[in-house]
């Protein structure tokens, strides 16, 4: 039986970063994994990714949630980095 910690390493993303997905998208981590293993692989998915993270960050910001801004930041920070992913464009 495949578990869902198998279909997050599977999907070249990390757990935090599938949760922020599925944070913005209000869906299931199972459908969170599926759409961002989709993104990843899309021309233009990594820039959709940093968006969605960023919306997340600009949502926490709004209900002043700071830990959780924080967290997305590191999220966020991570992602760029094992993506090469320097530079934040909107999707």
């Amino acid at each position: 039986m495949i578990t869902i910690e198998d279909c997050i390493a599977l999907s070249e993303l990390t757990e935090p970063e599938i949760l922020a997905i599925a944070e913005h998208e209000h869906v299931p981590e199972m459908i969170a994994v599926e759409m961002g293993n989709y993104l990843l692989h899309r021309p233009d998915g990594e820039t959709c990714i940093k968006s969605i993270i960023l919306d997340d960050i600009r949502t926490a910001q709004e209900r002043g949630d700071r830990r959780h801004v924080a967290r997305l930041k590191l999220v966020l920070r991570h992602f760029m980095e094992a993506h090469n992913a320097g530079s934040i464009k909107l999707c």
